[in-house]
This record gives C-alpha cells, structure tokens and sequence, in this order.
C-alpha cells in the first residue's frame, strides 16, 4: 500500500483520471462533516454496531467496475480506518491501493481537537458538505 498525504493524493488525483478517491467514513460524517469533492462513499463501518462492512471490497469492486487495476486513494478522519479498509482491499486483490495520511480532518491537537494540525480540508483542498 502507498501513502500520500493530502497535497499530494489530490495531485495525484488531477494527473490520474482513472484514480478513484473513497471516503471510508461513516454516511453521517460524509454528509454533515464534509468530504473532499469528487469522494465516492462507501462506508468501511456504521453505527450503531461499528462492525467492519463485509461487503466493503465488493462495494469498491462494483465502484471501479471489476478493475482491480484502477488506483483507489481511501480517506478517513485521520488516516486510521482507510489503513484498515486498504488493507482489505488489497487481501481482495486491489493492486494499487493508496491511503491519504491524515485524513480529511487530521489529528487531534492539544485541546482533542481536529482540523488545526492536519487533514484535507486543514491544507485547503476541495470540499464541500451534502
């Protein structure tokens, strides 16, 4: 699995038009958070239960339409669940895999907070909010 950070994946994105960006996070933080324009959402995991989709690989099969070829750059909120759900991917035979580090909001800062040290919309990449 590679590793960019944001600057770099959504560069990466605008030189690859085949590349494919998932946001692995849950419907609730797509829509109301935001997310990185373009993003297609497919949930790595939902509340209530927090268990791990097991369609995910599938869904992201049907995504690229069987393509395992095609890059797939998987974001989360910080970097956490998209390493996981990469890692699915690739055990489903994805072969180019690619986590954004730090995710759409990046880590928490002094004051357990997100947003002021890193992330998608900390570097001021596109995003908007459903």
């Amino acid at each position: 699995m590679q590793h960019l950070d944001p600057r770099a994946a959504h560069e990466f994105l605008q030189q690859t038009p085949g590349a494919v960006l998932v946001d692995c996070r849950t419907e609730i933080e797509h829509m109301y958070v935001g997310h990185p324009v373009g993003a297609e959402h497919v949930a790595w995991q939902e509340a209530p239960d927090w268990e791990i989709d097991p369609e995910f690989a599938d869904q992201v099969k049907r995504l690229v339409r069987g393509d395992l070829t095609r890059p797939v750059l998987l974001i989360c909120r910080s970097g956490h669940r998209s390493l996981l759900a990469g890692e699915a991917l690739e055990a489903a035979g994805f072969s180019t895999v690619i986590n954004v580090l730090e995710g759409f909001e990046g880590p928490l800062d002094g004051a357990y907070q997100r947003g002021t040290r890193g992330g998608w919309r900390y570097h001021g990449l596109p995003w908007q909010q459903s």
